[in-house]
């Protein structure tokens, strides 16, 4: 296979249409479809439905599509690597829909600004299928919260230990978070995460029976309801950042405030253990004051 054809049906999957991937990878639509007919000859399947407008990848197709991303990767990781430039080539990243997943954005531009060689892919999923994807090599590394299933051959570097505040209407008067638990209507986080859990547990702890009115699964959302004053809920501090948060009462949540982590699985031999020890940097550095330091492995 050539890898101009496997850039070319890249381009294709990206922008949607032929013709705009033609412009994409500097061909004719012509020289384009040339190519794609091509690739399905030699493969002996048929990558496109091109009965439909626009064209739509096959489920054979697909399959291409994926290993003609990772063979590209490796590519560009081959000639890094050749160059001896270890912050070069593409970065398979993933992250856990979270609060959390406001501060990767920012610190992959930053990472793109210090190192213009260095490439970054962004997959958005659940926990235990970012750990599986970790494990098996399609992703380099990926930010989870402080997890149990963790196998052995990843390490899991926490870069954000932050505090969990309850969190109130601006006029509320009491300034005893078990009371307001206790009397004011609340806006349960349900979610399959390991935060949900924490929030429940603590509650329980306290042998506190509260009045839910609501059972949201998006933190921003449970913000906004209490901004709307539909009542009170237990939120990290990464989710109120907004100037609008400021308008919120904040109470410490627990008696030692309760705490959660958030860090970076990546598996302990990683050819990119570098680049992943340099995001782990300015994550953490974004985090201050609750940012966490690297340990690295000196065993």
């Amino acid at each position: 296979m050539d890898t101009r054809q496997l850039k070319t049906l890249v381009a294709i999957a990206t922008h949607g249409t032929f013709t705009k991937a033609a412009e994409i990878v500097n061909l004719t639509p012509s020289a384009v479809s040339q190519q794609i007919q091509a690739l399905e000859v030699e493969l002996n399947i048929t990558l496109f439905e091109r009965s439909s407008r626009p064209p739509k990848l096959t489920s054979q197709g697909l399959q291409v599509l994926e290993m003609a991303q990772e063979m590209l990767r490796l590519e560009d990781d081959t000639k890094a690597n050749l160059r001896g430039d270890k912050l070069a080539g593409t970065l398979m990243l993933g992250s856990v829909r979270s609060s959390a997943l406001n501060l990767l954005p920012r610190a992959i531009v930053q990472m793109r600004n210090q190192y213009p060689d260095l490439k970054t892919n962004l997959r958005v999923s659940l926990s235990s299928t970012l750990i599986a994807d970790v494990a098996s090599g399609r992703l380099d590394a990926a930010v989870v919260a402080e997890h149990v299933g963790i196998p052995p051959a990843l390490r899991w570097s926490p870069f954000l230990r932050e505090p969990l505040w309850l969190i109130a209407p601006e006029d509320t008067k009491s300034t005893d978070p078990a009371d307001l638990l206790a009397t004011c209507p609340f806006i349960r986080f349900r979610s399959a995460v390991p935060l949900a859990n924490l929030i429940d547990t603590e509650i329980s702890r306290m042998g506190i029976a509260t009045n839910d009115v609501a059972e949201i699964d998006t933190i921003g959302s449970i913000v906004t309801c209490v901004r709307q004053g539909m009542g009170v809920s237990v939120v990290p501090h990464v989710a109120l950042q907004e100037p609008d948060h400021q308008r919120l009462t904040k109470l410490p949540f627990g008696n030692p405030q309760v705490t959660r982590q958030i860090g970076i699985v990546e598996r302990i031999v990683s050819p990119r253990a570098e680049i992943i020890a340099r995001i782990h940097t300015v994550l953490a550095e974004l985090c201050a004051p609750h940012g966490v330091s690297r340990i690295e492995d000196v065993s």
